[in-house]
């Protein structure tokens, strides 16, 4: 396999590792699941990073990574060490859409809709939550909305999409928690929303110049004398 079809072998191990996870969460077979998920987000890194990704495109997607492997074990514990990876990675997100990205006309439309969005959904899980994650949920839903706000206002609709998908996704985990209705199969819409935020994130990124310093960096030097 010649370097250039690297990226698209990784690319179509990714794919494949996704149908797999989503087809096993369908069918009910949590063993798939257990397996499979853990190989998605490092897949999806390491074809970002053979693209020329940004380093902090690559952390994140590490960052959810190491939230979707915590989240397979089914503890309190295991579940905040999660979320933590999770804001880690939005972080990540927010940093890098700052400095890659411009301010977009739908800028001022967008930013008080989050913001709406982020305080009536605040408000309304609050009281069916846990007491010990009310504070946790409500500083990690603020970062992922501000990702989320910043990947349509800087990158623009395809980032932006997967920033609304990713803020789906976890609204879904959010109501799970609070014993709110869920849909048939609630992880295959929260894996399925998962993954094509985080595509989506990447191609969003991918898909805008890097700042000259940073170009600058991964330049590669030229061999001196001798």
């Amino acid at each position: 396999m010649t370097r250039s079809r690297v990226p698209s072998a990784l690319f179509g191990l990714f794919a494949l590792a996704a149908a797999i996870d989503l087809l096993s969460l369908a069918a009910g077979f949590e063993p798939g699941h257990a397996v499979v998920k853990p190989l998605v987000m490092p897949l999806l890194a390491a074809w970002a990073a053979l693209r020329g990704a940004p380093r902090l495109l690559v952390a994140a997607l590490l960052c959810g990574w190491g939230g979707d492997t915590l989240l397979l074990f089914d503890a309190d514990a295991a579940f905040l060490a999660g979320m933590a990876c999770f804001a880690a990675g939005h972080v990540c997100y927010l940093v890098l859409f700052v400095r890659v990205g411009r301010s977009r006309a739908g800028a001022l439309f967008l930013a008080p809709c989050y913001a709406a969005a982020l305080i009536t959904t605040v408000a309304l899980l609050r009281p069916d939550l846990p007491a010990e994650l009310r504070l946790p949920v409500a500083v990690y839903s603020t970062l992922l909305t501000a990702m989320a706000c910043t990947a349509g206002t800087r990158l623009g609709p395809v980032a932006g999409v997967g920033g609304a998908l990713f803020l789906l996704s976890d609204t879904l985990i959010a109501t799970g928690v609070a014993d709110w209705p869920q849909p048939p199969r609630p992880d295959l819409w929260i894996m399925l929303t998962y993954l094509a935020a985080q595509l989506l994130l990447a191609r969003g990124a991918l898909g805008e110049p890097r700042p000259a310093r940073e170009r600058a960096d991964r330049r590669p030097v030229a061999a001196g004398p001798g």
